[in-house]
């Protein structure tokens, strides 16, 4: 929030990506993409994430909704992972600062070719704020 408060994200334009993790992140220390630790680039997952595609930035009678496209991992030449997260973070940020993060429940391994998709509820929006 603090974030927002302070003109770091431009919702609507900036370029946000979605990142891998195994480690859960902290609200209080993990601020920034810098501070996770992401699953090794290779195999199909490139260190820093996947681009997500903005679908809508608008707000209707005083909320906003930001709504992105689904983002697929494909695991490729090898196994991908594990990771148990996903993060959201805006890539355009002088900080990489995370905004929000997805816990699947327990650790996923990828064999090669399979695929995990993060599934942004496009009714509901990834966020909103009122």
């Amino acid at each position: 929030m603090e974030d927002l408060a302070e003109k770091k994200h431009d919702l609507g334009a900036d370029v946000l990506k979605i990142a891998l993790t195994n480690t859960a992140p902290t609200a209080a220390t993990d601020t920034g993409l810098a501070s996770i630790t992401q699953i090794a680039g290779a195999y199909g997952y490139t260190t820093g994430g996947t681009t997500s595609t903005i679908s809508s930035s608008a707000q209707t009678s005083g909320t906003y909704k930001l709504t992105l496209a689904d983002v697929t991992f494909t695991a490729s030449g090898g196994a991908m992972g594990p990771f148990r997260y996903a993060v959201l973070y805006n890539d355009t940020a002088a900080s990489d600062q995370l905004i929000a993060y997805w816990d699947y429940g327990s650790s996923i391994t990828l064999a090669d070719t399979e695929t995990f998709t993060v599934d942004f509820n496009s009714s509901t929006g990834v966020l909103t704020l009122a």
